[in-house]
């Protein structure tokens, strides 16, 4: 079999996709089962294709029940943490926008009694 398209993949169902692995698996089965016995048939390029073939189902079938799972807990309030933003670990823990413009009721007291100076600028 040649190089599988990913294109093609992705317009399949998740059970063609499950029949495709299962195609490919047994092709690869067969063709380690002639390399071992020797025939002259089995080709490492060939072996080495149907691998990268499985490999690109399986990444189908993982994007495909990721984008199920987005989807089912999209506008929810809690996310698995699978599926949440990378971003760094840093980023995670930073404070955001709300918690920023927060201020304590001390700050809040020196801030109306002690507004901020204005100077008259000589020009």
């Amino acid at each position: 079999m040649s190089k599988v398209k990913n294109a093609e993949l992705r317009e399949k169902s998740a059970a063609e996709l499950s029949q495709t692995l299962d195609q490919y698996k047994r092709e690869l089965l067969d063709l380690k089962v002639q390399q071992v016995a020797g025939t002259a048939a089995a080709k490492g390029g060939k072996i080495r294709e149907v691998r990268k073939n499985i490999a690109r189902v399986l990444t189908t079938i993982t994007q495909q029940t990721r984008a199920d799972a987005r989807a089912k807990y999209a506008g929810k309030k809690h996310i698995p943490k699978d599926l949440r933003v990378k971003k760094t670990r840093a980023l995670r823990r930073a404070l955001n926008k709300h918690e920023l413009s927060r201020k304590t009721v001390r700050q809040q007291k020196k801030d109306i009694h002690f507004p901020a100076r204005e100077f008259a600028v000589k020009a």
